[in-house]
């Protein structure tokens, strides 16, 4: 019985905690009371991240387990050093940072792009200065267009309304109209010949079916054979001879395509660009004699050599535009003759032969141009190019 007891006052004696230790009950009170002295301190931290922010000065980062050793401690005031380093914001040089770098071996590399931000900023200013000069130009040149265009409107306007002189060459100016007037006759002469080129084929495709038709019939009606077989034969004939003609005229009305759409199209665009250099020329000359019967002053005198200047390569545009013009016109009146000649002597004997009935002399004639004629569904695509 007294064994027994004792056991259990022995037992009595020693304390189990929570986590099956042997320990003091003074030791757990103390625990106790370090444990909210921690939780207070921490709570209090916590209020004051949420009024005002972490003050990453006093903080720091662990970087171990529960009680390790203080080598594993980080203060974080070193990583917002290097971050306002890398923004480029001057830090002022600590004690402890400077013997943290002393510290350390001579084998651990830089941080790179730590001179980042002076490197960018002089490499910004070619930058800057090359975009700055593109502007520049760019609005040199719409100024200059802007004056130009300004000048020759005047110069324009005051031709119309009779009070500003232009120059005016009475020789090539006939010649320029001449030409206009004979590239409208000719367009003309073009649009009748794409009429009668497509009556033509109607005509030609209309005798090609009533052959066609004629033969069949000759087929089927035995008592009127030899007659539906005479008609059927002429009518092929006409259709043979009529694809003949049709690829002389196609020939003349292509002829007459390129001199009048490319030839004479060619030609009046440089007489276009020749009376535009006439306007310029003029608008810069009238701002020259303006210039010339004012004030003879410092300022007047710069802006008459800079007018003088700019008249004087005008004039210069002025005439060796003229000059390429009446090469042109006469180059184009040579050109002219020729193809005409040609072209008219194909149409004519072209069409006495076939209205006579001469279907040699209709071949002769496409061999004397050297006309060759498309065989019969040549501009269909084949069934490849189909697919």
């Amino acid at each position: 019985m007294a064994d027994s007891m004792m056991s259990k006052a022995a037992t009595m004696e020693i304390p189990i905690n929570s986590n099956g230790d042997s320990r003091t009950l003074a030791e757990d009170d103390t625990l106790e009371q370090a444990a909210k002295n921690q939780w207070s301190l921490k709570e209090k931290d916590l209020q004051q991240v949420m009024v005002s922010g972490p003050n990453l000065n006093e903080t720091s980062i662990v970087s171990g387990g529960y009680g390790g050793t203080a080598e594993g401690i980080i203060p974080t005031s070193s990583i917002k050093d290097l971050r306002m380093k890398s923004r480029g914001v001057s830090i002022a040089p600590s004690q402890t940072a400077a013997c943290r770098i002393a510290s350390q071996p001579e084998d651990i590399p830089c941080i790179p792009g730590s001179n980042m931000h002076h490197t960018n900023s002089s490499s910004s200013i070619p930058a800057d200065e090359a975009s700055r000069g593109v502007a520049v130009e760019k609005f040199d040149i719409v100024k200059k267009w802007g004056l130009n265009t300004y000048k020759c409107t005047k110069q324009m306007i005051s031709e119309r309304f009779g009070r500003g002189s232009r120059t005016v060459d009475l020789e090539l100016e006939a010649q320029i109209e001449v030409l206009r007037e004979t590239k409208r006759k000719y367009e003309s002469v073009l649009h009748l010949a794409r009429a009668l080129t497509n009556h033509f084929y109607s005509m030609v495709q209309t005798q090609n079916a009533l052959g066609d038709t004629f033969a069949d019939l000759s087929q089927k009606s035995p008592e009127l054979r030899d007659e539906f077989g005479y008609n059927a034969e002429t009518q092929k004939l006409l259709c043979k001879n009529g694809e003949t003609l049709l690829g002389a005229i196609n020939y003349f009305v292509s002829s007459i395509n390129t001199l009048v759409n490319k030839t004479m199209e060619d030609t009046l665009l440089t007489i276009k660009m020749y009376e535009n250099a006439r306007l310029e020329f003029d608008a810069y000359r009238a701002d020259l004699e303006e210039l010339n019967m004012g004030p003879r002053d410092a300022v007047t005198m710069a802006r008459f050599e800079a007018a003088q200047e700019q008249y004087q390569i005008h004039k210069d545009k002025y005439e060796r535009l003229r000059s390429d013009v009446t090469i042109k016109i006469k180059f184009l009146e040579e050109n002219k003759v020729k193809v005409m000649h040609k072209q008219l002597l194909l149409f004519h004997n072209a069409i006495s032969a076939y209205f006579a009935g001469n279907q040699q002399q209709l071949e002769q004639t496409l061999k004397q141009f050297n006309i060759k004629l498309k065989p019969p569904g040549a501009d269909k695509p084949s069934w490849l190019e189909e697919q």
